[in-house]
């Protein structure tokens, strides 16, 4: 016993450095020995966090507000996100849609509740047999949004996502997408742009305006969070019950119950959620996600530079998952399912 408990402390000296350094980055463990310091989050260290990784993030956007007009940059100060509304030409459109109805390309799926999330990359090998999806990922309607709003002039992380629908999780199981809550403690950039109608009862994104803003009430529930988590060594996408908003000065979730050819751009640090569905859907979108180092102060640092990167950054992510899980670090969370369509049905998952 006496000896491991001298390995424990050898073990929390070696690693010191490498958990001083997570204040520094992305990382939101509460787990994590000083990032979960429940004293140190008393004295702030939480929020010091949040507020540095904001002022940084402010900072960028200023040198990227040339991507979006100035009535648009106001709205997304004020709201948290970005809604546009016929982003492509009608002829454009269909065939872009066209094009992801015929694709067969390799996928994961992850299963959350009764939900299932299918995505397929857009990897270079899709995106050479699909035109009509190379061209739209780099017109500058889609991605000037993401980069501002992530606040990086970098490539984000592409797929076709499907998302399989349930008006009810297994027994005992619930879709955890459906609590509104925060994705991490600092801004970050997600982008649906829906090839289909989004009925507002079959799971629609849904936001809380102005929730991405830091208020005092913000901030004092960002404390109190951060002192629960370190508490309980938990992890950091808060959630909140829809009750409590009222207290935060916080209006009711928008439901983005939106048309076919609507681009929305969220900060999701702001509090989101999916909605629910009454009935068996399938909403199919093109998504994008960004989430570099918030404490970085460069707008063009990109890993997608890297040789066999660009493009890759979904799978490359799933090669990492896949290694831990050999090395019993990690459950499985992505599935392969092989190469399938966006729309195929989605198998039940065990």
């Amino acid at each position: 016993m006496a000896a491991e408990t001298l390995l424990g402390k050898l073990k929390s000296v070696l690693l010191a450095p490498y958990h001083g350094l997570q204040i520094f980055t992305g990382t939101k463990d509460f787990r994590s020995p000083i990032l979960g310091s429940e004293r140190l989050n008393r004295k702030g260290l939480h929020i010091w966090r949040v507020k540095t990784a904001s002022r940084l993030a402010e900072w960028r956007r200023r040198r990227l507000k040339h991507l979006l007009p100035e009535a648009e940059r106001a709205f997304f100060a004020e709201n948290g996100y970005i809604e546009r509304r016929n982003l492509l030409a009608e002829n454009e459109f269909r065939q872009l849609v066209a094009e992801v109805e015929a694709l067969q390309a390799p996928a994961r799926e992850m299963r959350e509740g009764g939900a299932v999330t299918r995505r397929i990359p857009l990897t270079p090998d899709v995106l050479t047999r699909s035109p009509a999806l190379a061209a739209f990922i780099k017109n500058e309607a889609w991605t000037a949004p993401i980069r501002y709003v992530g606040g990086f002039n970098v490539e984000p992380v592409l797929s076709i996502q499907t998302i399989f629908g349930e008006p009810s999780a297994r027994p005992g199981e619930k879709d955890p997408q459906t609590d509104l809550h925060m994705d991490t403690f600092h801004s970050t950039a997600k982008a649906w742009f829906f090839l289909y109608d989004v009925p507002e009862d079959e799971g629609p994104f849904t936001y809380v305006a102005g929730s991405h803003r830091l208020t005092k009430r913000r901030l004092a529930w960002q404390k109190r969070m951060s002192v629960l988590a370190a508490a309980r060594h938990g992890g950091g996408a808060f959630r909140i019950p829809a009750a409590q908003l009222k207290r935060l000065h916080m209006p009711a979730p928008t439901k983005f119950a939106v048309p076919a050819n609507t681009l929305v751009v969220g900060d999701t640090f702001g509090f989101h959620a999916r909605g629910l569905s009454v009935r068996k859907s399938i909403r199919v979108e093109l998504y994008a996600s960004q989430r570099p180092n918030p404490f970085l102060p460069f707008i063009h640092l990109d890993s997608a530079w890297l040789p066999f990167v660009s493009g890759r950054k979904e799978v490359i992510s799933w090669f990492f998952e896949d290694w831990l899980v050999k090395l019993k670090l990690q459950r499985l969370i992505w599935r392969p399912v092989g190469r399938v369509s966006a729309r195929q049905t989605a198998p039940e998952q065990g």
